[in-house]
């Protein structure tokens, strides 16, 4: 029987739960003494036995989507393919092969399999950011191909940016700056309404690194230098510029580049 596009497997009746009832069939063909009579033979078929068999089939034959995913090659992005999963269907394969074996069919039983659809697909990996940490670089991809580069400032030396692949969790217009609880240098500052003294600027796109995010910044002089906190900062036009091209679940890679 065809188990896949790629392999087949061949199965004795036994293995698969069924039984004919030979002795049954001698019985009415010695009744019967007719000449050229066709003497009916009875399959049984195990149905637990036949279920037991498509489960440790699919076992071994069933496989999970994979997702697209991103990663960085030479510093630039590279998608990898999504590839979709196979089921077997279990409940299905056994109900049509059980008759399959009572009609005494013997053309190849091709085995039934549903696909399953990865859930990220190289069409849903589009806009990309890769900061580049030392070289206080900002590039802004829309897949492989570079579509902006930005000068920005990144973490000092005591408050690193961190390295990863990070991902956009929070998108938020003229935000409220509050101090990060558990920061010492943030000790005794109080919250900043939007404004033009708000240290975020217009935008604030944080990222899955605690309490670390990309935003603007009034203090335009900091550009080009390791000057934050952690956060990566963007001259205000070119950060509200940024936030309309990206989303929540945009990925953000920094390295040290």
């Amino acid at each position: 029987m065809p188990v896949s596009p790629t392999r087949k497997l061949r199965a004795e009746p036994a293995e698969l739960g069924a039984a004919a009832r030979i002795l049954k069939a001698v019985k009415t063909a010695v009744r019967a003494r007719t000449p050229g009579f066709a003497v009916p033979l009875t399959v049984d078929v195990k149905k637990p036995k036949l279920e037991r068999f498509f489960a440790d089939l699919a076992k071994k034959m069933d496989r999970e989507p994979v997702d697209a995913t991103l990663t960085l090659k030479n510093l630039t992005p590279v998608a990898h393919e999504a590839k979709p999963g196979l089921r077997l269907k279990q409940v299905i394969a056994a109900q049509r092969l059980s008759l399959a074996l009572r009609r005494h069919e013997r053309t190849p039983f091709e085995v039934p399999y549903e696909t399953i659809r990865p859930e990220v697909t190289e069409q849903d990996l589009g806009k990309v950011i890769v900061i580049r940490r030392d070289s206080r670089t900002l590039l802004y991809y829309n897949g492989a191909k570079l579509k902006r580069t930005f000068r920005v400032a990144t973490g000092q030396s005591s408050y690193p940016t961190p390295i990863g692949k990070f991902e956009i969790i929070t998108m938020q217009r003229h935000p409220w700056w509050y101090p990060p609880q558990t920061s010492a240098w943030a000790a005794g500052k109080e919250p900043v309404p939007p404004g033009p003294g708000n240290p975020l600027g217009t935008r604030w796109m944080g990222i899955s690194a605690p309490y670390v995010g990309i935003h603007g910044t009034p203090d335009a002089a900091s550009i080009g230098y390791s000057a934050s906190h952690g956060c990566v900062r963007m001259l205000i036009p070119q950060v509200e510029w940024l936030f309309e091209r990206v989303e929540v679940g945009t990925p953000v890679f920094i390295v040290r580049a």
